[in-house]
């Protein structure tokens, strides 16, 4: 199933603050940028990528599992800042300065070893939400195939932490 997505991406809309992360900062030159994208009927968020065959894993031509655990940290907060910005009943603009969730528990279950050759898709909904915590459940896939899953508990933080 192909999601249709809206065109601006939820890390391009952190404070300055936040623009450094390795994994999704925008600002980080040597980061891996991941992006990820609110579905249009705001329900789920999806990131597509691809990456270099440095990330390769134990087993060869596969991606290695901290970079499945890095990739599901960064679209799991950003899908937890768009969720909770979503709730709030706000759009997403390249004027957004969206809020920010940080990982408090990040669970993975590795089912299968990930192609590294193929756009690695990772897909999130969101199990629930409260003031300051959301806990989002995620997929990854390659080829169709779901080769890992997460779920994470988020939480929100002062642009001044």
């Amino acid at each position: 199933m192909t999601l249709e997505i809206r065109n601006v991406a939820i890390q391009d809309t952190y404070g300055e603050r936040f623009q450094h992360c390795w994994g999704c900062g925008p600002k980080n030159d040597l980061g891996l940028h991941l992006k990820t994208y609110p579905s249009v009927e705001g329900t789920s968020c999806i990131s597509r990528i691809k990456v270099d065959q440095q990330y390769t894993g134990g087993v060869p031509a596969n991606l290695f599992g901290g970079m499945i655990a890095v990739i599901f940290d960064c679209h799991g907060t950003a899908s937890a800042a768009w969720f909770a910005h979503h709730q709030k009943g706000l759009e997403l603009t390249a004027e957004t300065v969206i809020g920010r969730f940080i990982t408090a528990h990040l669970e993975v279950d590795y089912l299968s070893p990930t192609p590294i050759d193929d756009e690695i898709v990772v897909t999130s909904t969101l199990e629930e939400l409260g003031e300051r915590k959301a806990i989002v459940s995620m997929e990854m896939s390659v080829a169709g195939k779901v080769r890992a899953k997460a779920k994470m508990v988020a939480v929100a933080v002062k642009d001044n932490m």
